[in-house]
Order: structure tokens, then C-alpha cells, then sequence
């Protein structure tokens, strides 16, 4: 008997699913928010969970990676009232079992259903043999990053061809040398072909090789990088830069495991194994026509996609720790503690260039500090700094004729409606003296009334800090706690933070 948790805002939904799944003899469960799902599905055992998209209180693919990271996860099925195909890629993408569409019949339940209990089953009897991965320097512990592990681990126990995928600086070649390194061929060689720094008149004789005197400047015959990899591993980095007339030459290779040098005259075998990595999207191109239909078949037996850095923001502390040690040895540098901004910038940066940016971002901090003992965000490259100061700037909408609150205000002597306004001194016995105004909360303003805007930002602020002091102490200091709780984005809750000068590890105090 398994336990099925269901999770929709839709009570009639809820109901017959339960009925359903209760009617196969399993037990079932409800939820009608994100928020009491997650807590059932962390607290539960669940086998399965139905998971709706659209919530009242966020996207449901947005939890998955919270539900995946319990021991022995239960299985997603997602759920969705629209035909999304993007949609059905992020879940697939992000661990979903399936995704199937509504309106729902007993046949669309019952199928997946049975199909995910019968492999959890097969999990739990199955006796596998334990294996230490070795990393071979990859460095996270997010789930994103576990799942990219686990796609390592079984890669290397294959010999089927591997297409990794993702952003530029993900680290598609980090990720290619692991499955090498964990594979049999570990003690051969790993070979790189840079698809796009092959030269234009020799790529094949670059591939292939060539026979002596087949071409002006070749004195003596060589194997090329296919013949190099023999017994090894072939790595096609940035394979989507290949021209339709190499994409169809290698398509043969790949088929037969053979290959005719330049001026050759027989064929000769490479039995290698093939990772290849890309940053473009093949599907595209085969639809555009840049890309062999049948090459994209042959390089995909299994996938392999890299996470964004900006999608694993909790690998930042490690990452930034490995990659400075390097770095702080390479220059010679005694190793420098960080200072809290420095690390709230880095987690508030989009990181368009991913790891590989991050590398050149310490290498050109550290640099900046050579002679200092700390670093601060003050070392960071402006790019970063301007986008944190960005972030820190709320728009500010003006009615007509209102002023900016930082606008100097110069006070203008009130006089009374009794003195003649012919002459411009007047006696102080008849100038009209204005009391001290008192706030509704009985707080003094001074002894002239500000503008409402500067009165407006005082309260606020004032608001905005024992907000934040509150937070941190429900929280206790826990910043991805904080940001669920409050809805703000990690790097406004960290400009918010440093602006009213309350530390997220003394939660403790209030004014």
C-alpha cells in the first residue's frame, strides 16, 4: 500500500483523487496551498505526489526542488489545467515523474500511478553495489547539482554517447572529464575537439589525420584527435559550431566507429567513447536546417544539463572557497577572510557567465585587495557593484507637482493674515507663532511641520526596520527562510538589511 499526496486548490479535484487512489487500495492525502503541501510532503512518507501548477500561493514547479531534496523523495507527477509545453519542459527538467494535462480521467491516474509505484518497488529491492563518485573538482551540494551527480554516476557506468547541455561557464567540460574519470577508460586518454576552433582548411585532417605528402606542408603522417581517443574518451565541446558538411562526415564515424585518414587509402578503427557539449539548442537548429536531424539522435542517448549558477546560489560559499584557494596559491597571496557585503553582492549578481565569470570576478577582487587583510564588496568589478546598487533603488512614482524627498526644503516664514503687507518687517508681537504639530501616535515633529514626503519616509522607515528586526528573529537569521516568508528577493532583503543596519544574526534585538 502506497501514500499519494495530492496538492490543488481545487477541493472537487482533491476529493475525487482521493476517492480514486483510495478506491486502489492506497491511501491518499490533500492539500489546498503550496505552503500546507510542502509541510505534508516533508513530514509525510509520500510515494507520489499530484502537484498542480497554478496555486494560490505561487507556481507549483517552484516547489518541486524543495520536495526532491526529502530522503528517498517521493515521485511528481504534475499536474495542469494549460497545454504548456515550456511548462512541461521545466517539470521534466526539474525531477517531475510525468506531466499530464486536465480535464483528468481515472485511465490518466491510474496509469502513472502504477507505473511510479513499480519502480519504487524496484528501487527498494534492487541491491546496488555502492560507488564513491569521484568529483574530479565539480563543487556544490544543491540539489540541481546532486541531480547532475547522479546523471554522472550512471553515465559512467555506460557506454552510450552524452550530450551535455547548458549556459556558457556551467562547466560542461568539468562535468565531461567526471564521466571520464569515473568510467572504465579512465586510464585512457580524454581528448578535446573544440568544435569551434577548428581550422576551416584542415578540420578534417584535424579530426581524421592524414597520410604523409597528401597535402603541401604535411612531412609525416598523424593519427588526429579521433584516432588519439582510441580506447578513450572524445570530447566535441561547442558541437553545435560544426558545419553541415563535418556534422554528416562525422555522423559515419560515430555509426561505424571508422574512419579514412586525409590521402589515405584504407579505413581505420578508434574505438572511443563520445561526450559531446553545446551551449546552443540543436532542436532549433534542426528546425532551422544548421543542424543533422539524425547527429542530434546520435549524440543524445543520454543528456546531461548544467544548471545555471544563478539557479544554485547556495553553491556560491563552496565555490567561492575552492576557486580563491587556487587563486590566493597561484598569486602567492596569504588567503583573506570576506566580509558579509561581499558575499550579499555575489548572491544578488545574475551571473551571466556563470562559474567561469565568478573565476575572473575573484581573480580580479583578490587582485584589488593584494595589500589589504579583508575583502569587502567595495573590491568587487563595477558590473557587480552597479547591479547591487541598482537593486537597492526602489522606483519612486511623483504626483504632479510633488517633490523628490531629498529635495531641500527652505522654510518660509508664516505671517500673520493681520499685518499690513506693505511693509516687509513686521513687529515679532504680530507675527503668528505656529505650535509644535503632535503625530497621531503622539510623537513630536518638530517645531514646523515637514513636508508629507519627508514625514511619509520617516514612518516607513521606521516601520521597515522593526519589520526587519521581527523577521530575522521569527527566522533566526535564515535568509532563504526570510525571503519565502517576506516575498522579498534575496538581494533586496539584503539591501534592506544593510540600510537599516540590522545584522541577521542579532535577531535577537529590537529597539
Amino acid at each position: 500500500m502506497a501514500n499519494v499526496l495530492i496538492i490543488d486548490d481545487d477541493l472537487e479535484m482533491c476529493t475525487m483523487l482521493c476517492d480514486l487512489v483510495n478506491h486502489v487500495d492506497h491511501e491518499a492525502a490533500y492539500a489546498q496551498t503550496l505552503a500546507d503541501g510542502l509541510r505534508l510532503a516533508v513530514s509525510g512518507g509520500f510515494d507520489v505526489v499530484f502537484l498542480d501548477v497554478r496555486m494560490p500561493d505561487g507556481n507549483g514547479l517552484e516547489v518541486m526542488k524543495d520536495i526532491l531534496e526529502i530522503d528517498f523523495p517521493p515521485e511528481i507527477i504534475v499536474m495542469t489545467g494549460m497545454g504548456d509545453s515550456d511548462g512541461a519542459e521545466k517539470a521534466i527538467r526539474n525531477g517531475a515523474w510525468d506531466y499530464i494535462q486536465k480535464p483528468l480521467s481515472p485511465k490518466k491516474i491510474i496509469q502513472p500511478l502504477n507505473r511510479v509505484l513499480q519502480y519504487r518497488d524496484n528501487i527498494r529491492t534492487m541491491n546496488r553495489p555502492t560507488r564513491n563518485l569521484k568529483r574530479a573538482g565539480i563543487v556544490g551540494d544543491s540539489p540541481q547539482i546532486q541531480e547532475c551527480l547522479n546523471t554522472v554516476a550512471k553515465a559512467s557506468q555506460s557506454l552510450s554517447n552524452v550530450l551535455i547541455t547548458g549556459e556558457t561557464g556551467t562547466g560542461k567540460e568539468l562535468f565531461a572529464r567526471a564521466i571520464h574519470t569515473n568510467s572504465s577508460r579512465a586510464r585512457h586518454r580524454f581528448v578535446v575537439v573544440d568544435c569551434a576552433a577548428l581550422p576551416e582548411n584542415l578540420v578534417e585532417s584535424a579530426l581524421f589525420g592524414h597520410e604523409k605528402g597528401s597535402f603541401t606542408g604535411a612531412d609525416k603522417a598523424t593519427d588526429g584527435l579521433v584516432g588519439m581517443a582510441n580506447g578513450g574518451t572524445l570530447f566535441l565541446d561547442e558541437v553545435g559550431e560544426m558545419n553541415l558538411n563535418l556534422q554528416k562526415a562525422f555522423l559515419r564515424v560515430l555509426q561505424e566507429r571508422r574512419y579514412r585518414p586525409v590521402g589515405g587509402k584504407k579505413e581505420v578503427d578508434s574505438d572511443f567513447r563520445l561526450v559531446a557539449a553545446t551551449n546552443r539548442d540543436l532542436s532549433a537548429m534542426v528546425k532551422q536546417g544548421t543542424f543533422r536531424e539524425d547527429l542530434l539522435y546520435r549524440l543524445n542517448a543520454i543528456s546531461l544539463h548544467l544548471p545555471p549558477l544563478r539557479e544554485r546560489l547556495e553553491d556560491l560559499p563552496a565555490l567561492v572557497t575552492q576557486l580563491s584557494t587556487k587563486i590566493y596559491s597561484t598569486l602567492g597571496v596569504k588567503p583573506k577572510p570576506f566580509y558579509q557585503d561581499f558575499f550579499a553582492a555575489l548572491s544578488g549578481y545574475h551571473w551571466p557567465g556563470n562559474v567561469r565569470e565568478l573565476v575572473n570576478t575573484l581573480e580580479a577582487s583578490i587582485s584589488d585587495a593584494y595589500y589589504e587583510p579583508e575583502l569587502f564588496s567595495k573590491h568587487l568589478p563595477e558590473r557587480i557593484r552597479i547591479t547591487m546598487a541598482r537593486s537597492a533603488v526602489a522606483p519612486v512614482v511623483l504626483e504632479k507637482g510633488e517633490m523628490p524627498a531629498d529635495t531641500p526644503v527652505v522654510p518660509t516664514p508664516e505671517v500673520s493674515a493681520e499685518v499690513d503687507p506693505g511693509p516687509r518687517t513686521a513687529s515679532p508681537a504680530t507675527t503668528a507663532v505656529t505650535p509644535s504639530p503632535v503625530a497621531d501616535n503622539d510623537e513630536p515633529l518638530g517645531d514646523r511641520l515637514s513636508t508629507y514626503k519627508v514625514y511619509r519616509e520617516s514612518v516607513l522607515n521606521r516601520a521597515e526596520k522593526k519589520y526587519l528586526q521581527k523577521l530575522m528573529k521569527t527566522t533566526r537569521g535564515n535568509i532563504k527562510e526570510a525571503c519565502a516568508t517576506s516575498g522579498l528577493g534575496r538581494t533586496r532583503l539584503y539591501t534592506l538589511l544593510k540600510k537599516h543596519s540590522v545584522d541577521r544574526m542579532g535577531w535577537g534585538v529590537e529597539d
